[in-house]
């Protein structure tokens, strides 16, 4: 059963996250915190999506507030650093956030960059990390096939973990995976998933070497399990930017994965220069716990957006609740 609106309406706290350094083309992050039955909860769709796509990401929040996780295989999950499209020379101060991680994620394809860009910040990373260091680069799906294979070969010496979303679509995607196979660098998919009408295309495709999974787009800790139930390929559980509310909930899908080779993506809360919990979910020896953060109120107040964009934000729950409640049940 969902809860009734005026319950998530009651204790909403919508909050305004200034970040370290521009991400995703945002300096500021926005989310809707709600505490459920079973503890604090998030709401954070983009501001540019619609309000059908964001109804999965309100499921997502019903989900975690008002229903048991799943029964955990772990305690603690390895998790990458995450580089944003930073100049090469900035590349060590953001890798110094996430202590010991052994993985980091570099953003590419910055739109008004190049890639003469992303190899001089690939390099970077690799000279940081060593060569025991894991590095894997995300394109956002900005390339098309021809500029991805390109970019694939001028970063294969940097010996890439993987290519995430180097293209758009499933069948750009089974292209360059196929143009790029004897290099035996693995593709993987996640705007393919969180944002398609089908979600397990791409595996059904074979277009991708493992599937990028984040619970709060896909509807929830529950719908993304059974999503990686039915794909059958390896996975990374990321985060969608969360708080470290939402990067909870991002913990507690992988902490319920049965085999999970890969680290994930749930560090980020490192790149905002604050945060709604007294203890937040910040890599420490390359991992988080899994736990659900206590939520201070005095950071929600000091955090507390201004009541033009709190009351923007309670307008687009109640217009998600509506689509929640017509189309799915809990």
């Amino acid at each position: 059963m969902l809860p009734e609106l005026a319950d998530l309406l009651g204790t909403a706290r919508v909050v305004r996250l200034p970040m370290r350094t521009r991400f995703r083309g945002i300096t500021v992050r926005e989310a809707v915190l709600f505490e459920g039955p079973e503890g604090w909860t998030e709401f954070s769709p983009f501001v540019e999506y619609d309000d059908q796509e964001s109804a999965a990401w309100l499921h997502a929040a019903i989900d975690f507030g008002w229903r048991p996780a799943p029964a955990a295989l772990r305690d603690a999950i390895r998790v990458n650093a995450t580089v944003p499209a930073v100049a090469a020379a900035d590349v060590p101060a953001v890798l110094d956030r996430y202590p010991g991680a052994r993985t980091a994620k570099v953003k590419v394809a910055e739109p008004g960059q190049t890639l003469a860009d992303d190899v001089a910040r690939v390099r970077a990373v690799r000279e940081h990390l060593g060569p025991e260091g894991r590095v894997r680069v995300d394109a956002n799906a900005l390339w098309n096939v021809d500029e991805a294979e390109h970019a694939i070969h001028a970063l294969a010496s940097f010996d890439l973990e993987y290519v995430e979303q180097p293209c758009a679509t499933v069948d750009e995607l089974a292209e360059i995976r196929r143009r790029t196979r004897y290099m035996d660098i693995p593709i993987a998919a996640d705007e393919s998933v969180r944002k398609a009408s089908d979600p397990l295309a791409v595996a059904r495709a074979g277009a991708a070497d493992l599937l990028v999974i984040k619970a709060q787009p896909l509807g929830g800790v529950h719908s993304a399990l059974r999503i990686v139930a039915e794909a059958g390929l390896p996975v990374v559980v990321s985060s969608a930017l969360d708080t470290s509310v939402g990067i909870a909930m991002g913990a507690h899908l992988a902490a319920a994965v049965p085999d999970l080779e890969f680290d994930c993506g749930l560090g980020t809360v490192a790149l905002f220069e604050n945060d709604v919990a007294d203890s937040p979910l910040v890599p420490v020896d390359g991992a988080i716990p899994v736990l659900r953060p206590e939520v201070s109120g005095l950071r929600l107040d000091a955090l507390s957006a201004p009541d033009d964009r709190r009351d923007w934000w309670l307008d687009r729950v109640r217009r998600c609740y509506r689509i929640v409640e017509h189309t799915t049940a809990l």
